[in-house]
């Protein structure tokens, strides 16, 4: 796929030359051979950028002389390792450092270092160097950021990490295609919006872990999911990222000129100097000071947090018998410790030492039996629920009742009078974690898939609940992960947000933070208090305006008490849905067509240069 030329104006967005740091500069050269010291940062070897045509495939220039026969495939592979290894080594150390923007280290400014430099080292490249410069930086950083897989095995890590950076190679090969284009900053921050909406919907119904959003849940860019959702925080953050690598490029070129200008005798005409590196300074002012401002931005979006009403939550950890695979233990072991959590609740209540709440709320899994089909179960959930005397959200995982074999994750509401009553069945099940796809194919290669019994059912409705006072919208373990799902309960008229989750397979190892931060986002998207329960940690109470409010440590028992603020409204975020992810995602699918067009327009005339040149070397 063709690339244009680079003769695009300075701007202020960046509109500079590709003179820079990670830029190949000028017109695009066919073949470029590197000096010592390059590094490789000006090769453009590729076939979009072959002026010779069908004559340097039959050995011969475009003038008709014969050429040096080309080196072999291996040979030209060697050459292009040497040549990109220094690029490689940087965009592998840009992917660790976004890795790192995230929890539990939580260093989110790393995520703006990352953007640009991820924007500076595909900038004036060719899509093919572009998508494995992507490559090197995204496979690195999904490892970092999904080492909590390792209880599975690093198999799955490294296997998972690759798939999910082959969008950052399409990416990269995206950012190298438009980088030549004015205006390139922004159609860099729309192709990461792009991105991530490819991610969260494939394969397999997406997995959107490692959003630039995520990553930035308590920084200047937080507010802004009030208007737009995650996917305008994550423009927001690209945005910034690729104007500070547009100002980088800018200085870049500036300091050029002036090692030219000092190499030149203006001495009958020294004020000339002075005024070009003045205007040199104007694209990189211009991007820093654009950079600012979509940064300070988030200042001024308010965060609504008033209640309309409010209501006294328990949140109940009864914790689990160990971490890792195996968590679920001896049978009722981990619904014996949130019943026991729960009636020693119901002692302090009836002695006078805390106040009874309006409602208790269970994880996920709390009930590792089906209390319908397990009789000692449900006897079990009904003689907590008599002895608090409020309703209790249960998790529970429940057999399907027509579709044999299947099983259904759902919160369930169990009243001390009326037992189970209303219910929610997790609609978006974790593939080869709640179910197999290709299961009769992939069994026999994969032994391990073997330890997923039964593949889970999904639900078909959001999980809107009356729970005592309160209506509550109940979200499921990663469902959190996903826009629609909260998005669509909160506007089926859900007041406060529930969380339940069990990252007991994961516990201590970073996955419960990066999932707390998803809860965080989420609070200040929609306006809602938002309660995440999990039977070994983290659970806790998070403020509409994402403050952490309490939270309880891994693997302890404990029980949170909590008034928990309740709204009706709904942010411009809810109103507008998913209209800016598709409208960003759109405006950078359409700035590579644009840059493809552009680029075949130009290409003749490139090849023209081309030959004139080569002719003339071999004239000389």
């Amino acid at each position: 796929m063709p690339s244009g030329s680079d003769t695009t104006a300075a701007s202020a967005v960046g509109g500079t030359s590709a003179d820079g740091p990670g830029s190949s500069g000028g017109t695009p050269r066919a073949r470029r051979r590197t000096t010592p010291g390059d590094g490789g940062a000006g090769v453009t070897d590729s076939a979009e950028g072959d002026a010779t045509g069908t004559a340097a495939a039959a050995g011969e220039s475009p003038t008709g002389d014969r050429t040096e026969p080309r080196p072999g495939r291996i040979r030209r592979l060697g050459r292009f390792a040497r040549r990109e290894a220094p690029r490689t080594g940087c965009a592998v150390t840009a992917g660790v450092a976004l890795a790192l923007a995230f929890p539990p280290y939580g260093l989110w400014l790393l995520s703006l270092a990352a953007v640009a430099t991820l924007s500076l080292l595909t900038r004036g490249r060719t899509v093919r160097q572009g998508a494995w410069t992507g490559l090197a930086f995204g496979w690195p950083f999904f490892t970092v950021l999904l080492k909590w897989l390792h209880v599975v095995g690093w198999d799955a890590v490294l296997g998972l990490a690759f798939v999910e950076s082959l969008f950052i190679a399409v990416l990269g090969a995206a950012l190298a295609l438009t980088s030549r284009l004015p205006l390139w900053p922004l159609w860099g921050a729309c192709l990461w919006v792009a991105e991530e909406w490819a991610r969260d919907r494939a394969p397999f119904g997406g997995f959107p872990w490692g959003r630039l959003a995520f990553a930035n849940t308590g920084s200047p860019y937080t507010p802004l999911a009030a208007l737009g959702g995650a996917p305008l925080v994550t423009f927001a953050v690209a945005l910034t990222g690729t104007l500070t690598a547009a100002a980088a490029a800018a200085a870049w070129h500036s300091l050029r000129r002036a090692r030219t200008a000092e190499t030149v005798d203006t001495a009958a005409d020294a004020p000339r100097p002075r005024l070009r590196g003045a205007a040199t300074l104007r694209p990189l002012l211009g991007s820093l000071a654009l950079a600012m401002a979509v940064t300070a931005a988030g200042y001024a979006v308010p965060v609504p947090t008033a209640a309309d009403d409010s209501v006294d939550i328990a949140v109940v950890q009864g914790n689990v018998e160990k971490p890792g695979m195996d968590f679920l233990g001896r049978p009722m072991k981990i619904l014996n410790n949130h019943v026991d959590a729960t009636l020693d609740l119901a002692r302090k209540v009836k002695a006078g030492k805390a106040e009874r709440p309006d409602l208790v709320i269970w994880p996920e899994n709390a009930s590792d039996l089906d209390p319908f089909k397990w009789p000692e179960a449900g006897d079990r959930i009904d003689e907590a629920a008599r002895a608090i005397g409020v309703p209790i959200l249960v998790g529970a995982l429940v057999d399907h009742p027509t579709k044999e074999g299947y099983v259904e994750n759902q919160g369930i509401v169990w009243d001390p009078k009326k037992g189970p009553g209303a219910s929610y069945t997790k609609q978006h099940p974790v593939p080869f974690g709640e179910y197999v796809p290709f299961r009769d194919q992939l069994s026999k290669v994969i032994s391990r898939l073997q330890r997923v019994p039964r593949d889970f059912w999904p639900g078909d409705h959001t999980g809107v609940l009356q729970t005592g006072p309160a209506r509550l919208g109940d979200v499921i373990c990663f469902e959190v992960a996903y826009d629609e799902i909260p998005r669509d309960t909160v506007r089926a008229g859900a007041r406060a947000l529930v969380v339940q989750t069990n990252n007991a397979t994961y516990g201590n190892t970073g996955q419960p933070e990066q999932q707390l931060v998803m809860s965080k986002l989420r609070a200040v998207e929609h306006g809602r208090a938002v309660v995440t329960a999990a039977p070994s940690g983290i659970s806790a109470v998070v403020a509409p305006d994402g403050t952490v409010q309490q939270r309880t440590e891994e693997f302890e028992r404990d029980v949170i008490t909590a008034r928990l603020p309740l709204r009706d409204d709904i942010t411009p975020a809810d109103r507008v849905g998913a209209a800016p992810e598709w409208m960003l995602a759109m405006v950078g699918v359409l700035s590579c067509a644009g840059a493809w067009y552009v680029g075949r327009r130009e290409r003749p005339a490139r090849e023209a240069k081309q030959a004139r040149r080569n002719h003339e070397g071999q004239q000389r």
